[in-house]
């Protein structure tokens, strides 16, 4: 479908997460973060103790499935490795970065074409 885009992110941990009957849980999905998944953390009061516990809320909210999992919860995020959680932190923002526009630009003495990054509002 023309100017569609994918809003999930099938996924694959390095080591896994190991729940308490000792199975490995490894495929997930990840969804696209929306404004209340950034807003919403900021109040809750373990973010206020440690401004660190941001990105285990963030994930919590936008991690939709792990392996056979029934929920991933704060709990679950919190006992990933260390390996895992920094993959998590590194798609999360991969999949939700912001990307300046591009366009085609044609060089009036050559003719070669380009893709030229526009710079967003205030930047140089």
């Amino acid at each position: 479908m023309a100017g569609s885009f994918e809003t999930e992110v099938n996924f694959e941990l390095p080591k896994g997460y190991i729940d308490k009957n000792g199975t490995v849980h490894k495929k997930g999905v990840m969804r696209l973060a929306n404004a209340a998944d950034e807003i919403v953390p900021l109040n809750d009061p373990r973010v206020k103790m440690n401004p660190g516990y941001l990105s285990i809320l963030l994930l919590e909210r936008v991690v939709l499935s792990l392996g056979t999992l029934k929920k991933v919860d704060a709990h679950v995020i919190e006992s990933l490795f260390t390996a895992d959680m920094a993959y998590l932190q590194d798609l999360y923002q991969k999949i939700n970065a912001v990307e300046p526009p591009a366009v085609n630009v044609l060089c009036p003495k050559c003719g070669h074409e380009f893709k030229y990054e526009m710079p967003f509002f205030g930047e140089a």
